[in-house]
């Protein structure tokens, strides 16, 4: 629980407080005193009478009431001393430093719990322990440094990891990102990462709060609670862009389907921060650039302008934007050419705007005025300036200042010359604003937040889709593992998913004659394997009785068939759904290209179930092979409608029928007009 005595206390002691402000009790005190903390402060010494100008008691037991307590002194001698605070001395809060606890041993693990029983029997916050601490506006509680500029309106950062924080805060600082608070949550005994984003959407104040949060994470112990509180912020106006830590996995999975090859963690968490409309980081970098993004005003387009006197970053980052989707058009015509006659001989406009090295100020400010007012497919303008050594750049970075001020289209300033131009660079952040000094990890960046899809609806779509009938086919079902392929077909069609008609017999007469009513070609498979294609399990375009015959007879010796299924042979685009249960998520629903390019391409998008058809859409879109779907060079694109319509009905399957635990239809053949599940397996657990 997060209580005003961790937020706003009144009274802060700080127990192995000390005068080595190399050591956390020391290094605490010292930023507590240098933050103007504006409360009661104390130390805890049996040494001391006095620390850095601070009264010191002996023991916990002589202290007056206090409202937060830090303790910066061994694990075994925090469960007693976390005891004493609470039932003596009234302390609703603290922050344990310390480590040693259960993140090391099982001795540690019961340390750890004995303080949870006793902060939750008195109603007490509890902030680790093993972090680093908390900061905000009001109090400096935090060993570590920098201190960044705090401001009510600067960024709320959560951290799993009090180093990485640390880390962060290094790469924010450098840039001239501001912060509101900072949280370390440590070993989380208490308050994790939900539980602040719990507590910020559930106290906020749109005229008031930080309305940007930057998230690490290590754990997502509760997937649905960090869903359903960062998508209400999003929806509240805030933005959220988050790492999430050790979602690989070394070495493999043995997994017995296309899904089980291709799906992990990893694919949880994507789908998890695409339902909730966190824009995904991968690197401190990334993540501090997203924030200052946020800082600036809203993009409406994804059209840039670049505006540099450097050719070769000016290409770079062009070619960070386009590969993320983003458009940095050619700007041409009687306009272009008006600007480039102002401009000296030499300087190019046809987008990035080179203005040369010689480049004046005033240049840059006909630039910016000339994006702003005369090009009207232009969204965004992103300035490139840095110097050689030979000039100052105080006069160019006061038009970027005026002109982020003044202009209505927002002005993303990349000052690479941090070192060089050192004092230029400090005095354009000093008022206020951020810096982009890498061109490419601010276009990565800006793709991942232009293409971020919003928050999903929580509706569940059921239009079509016979629930009971659902029910009743899974628990007619009678045993776990892959299910035989009626039961398959029953549980498509009665999610409303179009099925290619087919038929199962172990007899040769019954399986010509249904080849005989549907017409050739056709296609024969086996039934048994669940790798059909790895044991020469599946024959396509089978034109003639006799040809069937053979097969059949050829597929009836391969070990483990008991059957043979044929089907129309029908035409279209290969087409993949899969879904695969992951703990605490649930199912997470993957597409892509179908056939063999499901697990040698790997390109594949993930969604939490159940989706949306806006989520189905933005899945589908972020394909790499979107061109594929969509149709190129002459060749028709398939029925994107009725491929997303798919996805929906099957994520709606999944919700009905927890018991499916891993499932594809591989391949889907698309044309036009329709898409059709051709073979799909489903593997239950009924336990």
């Amino acid at each position: 629980m997060i209580t005003d005595q961790l937020l706003r206390p009144a009274s802060i002691v700080v127990v192995g407080a000390s005068n080595n402000v190399h050591k956390p009790g020391g290094a605490i005190l010292r930023n507590l005193i240098n933050g103007s903390y504006s409360g009661e402060l104390r130390a805890v010494n049996p040494k001391e009478t006095e620390i850095q100008g601070i009264t010191a008691y002996a023991g916990v037991q002589d202290i007056p009431d206090t409202d937060l307590a830090i303790l910066a002194i061994p694990a075994s001698m925090c469960p007693d001393t976390v005891e004493v605070l609470a039932a003596e001395k009234q302390v609703r809060a603290f922050i344990i430093l310390s480590a040693g606890f259960g993140e090391e041993t099982r001795e540690g693990a019961l340390l750890e719990n004995r303080i949870l029983e006793t902060v939750n029997k008195y109603g007490a916050a509890l902030i680790g322990p093993n972090c680093i601490g908390l900061m905000n506006t009001w109090h400096h509680s935090v060993f570590s440094q920098p201190i960044p500029q705090l401001h009510p309106q600067g960024v709320d950062l959560i951290s799993s990891s009090g180093a990485t924080a640390v880390f962060l805060l290094e790469s924010a600082v450098t840039k001239g990102l501001q912060f509101n608070s900072v949280w370390s949550v440590g070993n989380a005994k208490q308050i994790g990462v939900e539980d602040v984003l719990q507590y910020m959407d559930e106290n906020f104040h749109p005229d008031e709060d930080s309305k940007i949060k930057l998230l690490y994470i290590e754990s997502i112990a509760d997937p649905d609670r960090l869903l359903f509180h960062a998508s209400s912020l999003i929806k509240k106006g805030c933005k959220i862009a988050a790492i999430k830590a050790g979602s690989s996995e070394s070495g493999s999975r043995a997994a017995s389907s296309h899904t089980g090859a291709i799906a992990s963690s990893d694919s949880a968490v994507e789908a998890l921060f695409r339902k909730a409309g966190i824009v995904r980081c991968f690197s401190r970098e990334e993540l501090t650039t997203a924030g200052c993004i946020f800082t600036l005003p809203e993009l409406k387009g994804k059209n840039f302008a670049i505006i540099t006197h450097a050719g070769g970053p000016g290409v770079m980052l062009t070619d960070a934007l386009s590969k993320g989707g983003l458009n940095v058009p050619k700007l041409e015509g009687a306009v272009a050419d008006e600007l480039k006659s102002k401009l000296f001989p030499g300087a190019a406009v046809g987008n990035p705007i080179d203005i040369l090295a010689t480049g004046t100020p005033e240049h840059l400010r006909l630039c910016l005025e000339y994006c702003e007012e005369k090009f009207d497919d232009i969204d965004a303008v992103l300035a490139i300036f840095g110097t050689p050594g030979l000039v100052t750049m105080f006069e160019m970075y006061d038009v970027l200042h005026e002109k982020m001020l003044t202009c209505r289209k927002p002005i993303f300033p990349i000052l690479p010359s941090i070192n060089t131009a050192g004092a230029e660079v400090a005095a354009f952040l000093a008022k206020g604003h951020v810096n982009f000094a890498d061109e490419v990890t601010l276009g990565t960046a800006l793709s991942r937040i232009m293409n971020a899809p919003k928050p999903a609806a929580n509706e569940i779509e059921l239009f079509g889709v016979d629930v009971p009938r659902i029910r009743r086919i899974i628990d007619s079902i009678p045993a776990d593992g892959y299910i035989e392929p009626h039961y398959v077909q029953a549980l498509l069609r009665s999610a409303g998913i179009p099925v290619v008609e087919e038929f199962v017999s172990a007899r040769k007469e019954e399986v010509l004659a249904f080849a005989h009513r549907t017409g050739f070609p056709v296609v024969a498979k086996v039934v048994g394997p669940v790798h059909k294609s790895d044991v020469g399990g599946v024959v396509l375009n089978i034109t003639g009785e006799q040809h069937l015959a053979f097969e059949f007879d050829r597929m009836m010796q391969i070990p483990e068939v008991t059957g043979i299924l044929v089907q129309p042979m029908l035409k279209g685009t290969e087409l993949f759904i899969g879904a695969k249960y992951e703990e605490k998520f649930g199912h997470v629903v993957l597409c892509g290209l179908g056939g063999i390019f499901v697990e040698v391409l790997k390109d594949v998008s993930s969604g939490l179930a159940p989706l949306s058809y806006e989520e189905a859409y933005s899945m589908i879109r972020s394909l790499r092979a979107y061109k594929i779907i969509k149709g190129t060079r002459g060749q028709k694109g398939v029925n994107e409608d009725k491929f997303a319509e798919i996805i929906v009905r099957l994520s709606t399957l999944l919700r009905f029928a927890t018991e499916i635990k891993e499932m594809d239809i591989n391949p889907l053949l698309a044309t036009e007009k329709q898409v059709t599940a051709v073979d799909a397996r489903i593997r239950i657990e009924k336990k």
